[in-house]
């Protein structure tokens, strides 16, 4: 499967993709410059987290690799793949209420903490990829 060897690249569509779960070893990229903000991205087999100009974005635990995301005002879209299933904490708008689409299915409707961090679990066999959406409702 696509681990990304060089831990954060830009696609040709435009979308970021990170993480590397296959390191047994802690691994970063800092100042990785996208759409005119700064990312830096930590990965290895426990943890994948990924920053924007110092505050958080995305972890997984264990760490996973995340395919295309794409980040709008009201909407997060990826594709998550990893060994075994994760616990995965986005960053989105505090106090706001989202539905959750995993793999096409509805997962259901979260309300984000003041703090804005939505926390969900995704199955994952053998690095099978699982596409993810997060809508505010």
């Amino acid at each position: 499967m696509p681990v990304v060897k060089e831990l954060i690249r830009t696609e040709e569509n435009g979308k970021i993709s990170f993480g590397n779960y296959e390191l047994a070893q802690k691994s970063k990229v800092s100042d990785f410059e996208y759409d005119g903000d700064i990312y830096k991205v930590k990965t290895y087999k426990e943890i994948t987290k990924l920053e924007r100009n110092g505050m958080f974005v995305y972890e997984s635990v264990p760490g996973t690799t995340v395919l295309e995301l794409e980040e709008k005002e009201d909407k997060m879209c990826f594709t998550v793949e990893g060994p075994q299933d994760a616990q995965i904490t986005v960053e989105m708008e505090e106090d706001a209420e989202y539905k959750i689409v995993i793999d096409g299915e509805e997962a259901g409707q979260m309300k984000t903490n003041l703090g804005g961090k939505l926390s969900f679990s995704v199955e994952l066999e053998q690095a099978e990829q699982v596409a993810v959406q997060i809508e505010r409702i």
